[in-house]
């Protein structure tokens, strides 16, 4: 089945260029003039990506990241001819996974596309694996989906039209799976490796695509201790200088989410001198 795009940006042309590319490699692509209207389309059509301009009307890029990010997960690309380092800072910051530049390659754009969302079907597994744990395979996946009539969420990897009508529907569920092989528990927390949602004590805890996969790599091994360069690999496939300053943001952030006093997390424990764990 196809997976979604959504598109947020002002310039029609733009719009035009990108959905000709993107339709071409086989996705389907929904659009929105703003912020605002990009919100309306993610509650009547879910995507599984969102391509965002930063300079529009009504409500601009930055704070259509933030509004994503309160309730949903998704890869979002930064498009804009905003290219200062402040810009790209402030839009990863706010929650974007990427930022490409204008004037850009529309195949370029498409590879990013097609990267983002395959390292989002497989960082979960990933992590799963490295701690010795195992996701469940498709087969699997598809013998335990909700029968006609329960709520369906549409996964990472794909959303077909039905699968959306049903969502639409029937109110989405704000509790993980009840199929035990597919969820993590940690004390109160329940990270559910087939819709890629974290929840604590049943309600959902939004988070980015780079805080979903230090979660995943925690509750696959609770009480481990993990290194800054570990977490950061589990990321981004390797670690550099400096590396290790971008994990302590995402715990931090992690911990402002999930915490209810960060100053003394209670989950995300710092291990002096070597890294961090997760207790319950």
């Amino acid at each position: 089945m196809a997976e979604t795009v959504l598109i947020v940006e002002d310039d029609q042309d733009i719009v035009e260029l990108l959905s000709l590319y993107l339709t071409g490699s086989g996705y389907d692509v929904v659009t929105a003039g703003n912020g605002e209207d990009a919100l309306e389309q993610l509650r009547q059509h879910p995507a599984d990506i969102a391509l965002v301009d930063i300079m529009m009307p009504r409500m601009n890029g930055y704070d259509f990241i933030k509004a994503l990010r309160a309730t949903d997960n998704i890869p979002v690309i930064i498009i804009s001819a905003r290219t200062q380092a402040a810009d790209k800072i402030v839009g990863l910051d706010a929650g974007a996974d990427g930022f490409i530049a204008k004037p850009f390659n529309p195949l370029e754009v498409t590879a990013q596309i097609r990267a983002l969302l395959r390292r989002r079907a497989t960082d979960v597994a990933d992590a799963l694996a490295a701690a010795g744990r195992t996701a469940p395979t498709a087969d699997e996946a598809r013998a335990t989906a909700p029968s006609e009539g329960e709520a369906s969420l549409p996964g990472p990897d794909a959303s077909g039209p039905s699968d959306r009508a049903a969502a639409e529907s029937t109110p989405a569920p704000s509790t993980p799976s009840q199929d035990g092989a597919h969820v993590l528990r940690v004390g109160d927390l329940a990270f559910d490796t087939e819709r890629l949602e974290l929840f604590k004590g049943g309600t959902p805890i939004p988070l980015t695509a780079a805080e979903l996969k230090i979660m995943a790599t925690f509750m696959a091994a609770p009480g481990r201790v993990f290194s800054k360069a570990q977490l950061y690999a589990c990321i981004n496939g390797e670690s550099f200088a400096g590396s290790e300053a971008s994990v302590m943001v995402h715990v931090s952030n992690i911990r402002a989410k999930l915490e209810d006093d960060p100053l003394r997390p209670a989950y995300i424990k710092t291990i002096r001198g070597m890294g961090y764990k997760i207790d319950g």
